[in-house]
């Protein structure tokens, strides 16, 4: 029997406090194709999220100081130096690591784990599911990787994973865990995973870039050896990303780039570089380090952390429930989903609409509509997790396009988005769009479309 993941329960809160932090963005107005404009009722929090306005005050009072970091002996270095080196304390924290976990500053998750697949010892095997997203199916190219497939339920993940670990050959193993799905919002079973990996002598790591940003993350508690997650899922969308966890694999790996920083002594001798590499964690941060974006993370952990969860997963199981009932009302929308419904979800779903006004539809073309024509925003594809989706589209029977929609909720969500984006897609079931689409290669596009779209070129804003 799986135990409920404890990544959704209560935490502290700030006494008194009545409100989710604001986000920028939030009153936004967006054009429709018939001349008017509405609040944009943005649903694609789970491709990324928009700026907390916290972090944007505090990025706007870093800007004046900001300058090299590391090794520049003025006064604004100094500053942005120690800031730098302060977020790590920020970012172990936020994931409830260890003090003597290593915080590597990278650019988002996938970079993170790249990061993490060119530390691996020779002869690694690396166990992950087919459910993963590209960002923890792909940077494996140089291990042996055991792929377990698509599980049939959270226990059935558990199950799976035990019996390849106990058959799999001697050497340092791998276990990628998600936090949860990208694609359904499900929460994988991390604290169970994590115990049959380490009782088999394996490593794991969790992919937090859809978690991080819905509740708590116990990265010492979980018994997880590493955790990778991305700034732009976090309500600080400005290039940071981090790579938490143990210093073993890091520091006996050689740099994951080349360059300044990550080098201690350079010299030649008979025509060749000889070169020291820099101890962790400069040993991997090669370049000149995204001082703005790290701050932002930084804040960011620190603003959600201080603000408690209980309010921001209240708010986001309410607005969740309200979009997942009100699908089940429209006919021919079928949701998308790994195990049983009353499974443990965060805020995203994703769905199929069977026909539109009796015509076959197109993923793309319902986003198009619903943007054009209502001032919604949602995803459609098959959100770099191609094998998931196929499989899950495939067992409701899925049209042709092996694409599906994802609406997914953040802090900034609203009732009445909810309820824009389901009264939109009962409409187009009905009706099908009001206004005429032109199709292209990439997919569709209002004709004409007479939306006015903002110039941000130096002297041509608006």
């Amino acid at each position: 029997m799986v135990k409920e993941n404890s990544v959704l329960t209560e935490s502290s809160s700030i006494a008194g406090l009545e409100q989710v932090p604001s986000v920028i963005g939030a009153d936004l107005e967006v054009p429709l194709v018939t001349g008017q404009s509405v609040p944009y009722a943005n649903l694609d929090y789970a491709a990324s999220t928009p700026c907390l306005t916290d972090v944007h005050r505090e990025v706007e009072r870093l800007l004046p100081w900001y300058s090299s970091v590391h090794r520049g002996a003025g006064f604004t270095s100094q500053v942005c130096t120690r800031v730098f080196e302060q977020a790590r304390g920020a970012v172990r924290r936020f994931v409830g690591a260890t003090p003597d976990s290593e915080v590597l500053f990278t650019r988002n998750t996938t970079d993170a784990l790249n990061l993490l697949g060119r530390a691996l010892p020779p002869g690694t095997t690396v166990f992950r599911f087919s459910t993963e997203h590209h960002a923890a199916l792909l940077p494996w190219a140089g291990a042996r990787v055991c792929r377990m497939g698509v599980p049939t339920s959270a226990t059935n993940a558990v199950q799976t994973l035990a019996a390849e670990l106990a058959a799999a050959p001697e050497g340092p193993k791998l276990v990628v865990i998600t936090g949860a799905s990208n694609v359904t919002g499900e929460l994988w079973p991390v604290v169970e995973l994590a115990e049959v990996a380490r009782a088999h002598g394996a490593r794991t790591v969790l992919d937090a870039a859809q978690l991080a940003a819905h509740g708590p993350l116990e990265l010492a508690d979980w018994d997880v050896d590493w955790v990778a997650l991305s700034g732009h899922k976090l309500y600080a969308p400005f290039g940071a990303g981090a790579l938490v966890g143990a210093t073993d694999w890091l520091d006996a790996a050689e740099p994951y780039l080349a360059g300044g920083g990550a080098t201690a002594r350079v010299a030649e001798d008979a025509g060749r570089e000889c070169v020291t590499w820099s101890s962790l964690p400069h040993r991997h941060e090669a370049g000149s380090p995204n001082v703005v974006g790290v701050h932002a993370m930084a804040v960011a952990c620190d603003t959600l952390s201080d603000i408690g969860w209980n309010l921001i997963t209240k708010q986001e199981e309410e607005l969740a429930t309200r979009l997942r009932r009100g699908l089940v009302e429209i006919p021919g929308v079928r949701q998308l989903g790994m195990w049983d419904e009353e499974h443990p979800r965060i805020g995203v779903v994703s769905f199929d609409v069977a026909d539109c006004a009796g015509e076959p539809a197109d993923p793309r073309l319902v986003a198009t509509a619903l943007a054009a024509e209502h001032g919604v925003g949602v995803r459609d594809g098959a959100f770099c997790a191609h094998q998931a989706v196929h499989s899950m589209l495939e067992r409701i029977g899925g049209h042709e396009h092996n694409r599906a929609l994802r609406a997914s909720i953040g802090l900034g969500t609203t009732t009445e988005h909810i309820d824009r984006l389901l009264g939109a897609l009962q409409d187009l079931v009905r009706n099908g769009p009001r206004w005429p689409y032109r199709h292209f290669d990439e997919g569709w596009s209002p004709d004409p479309d007479p939306r006015p779209v903002p110039d941000f070129l130096p002297g041509q804003l608006n």
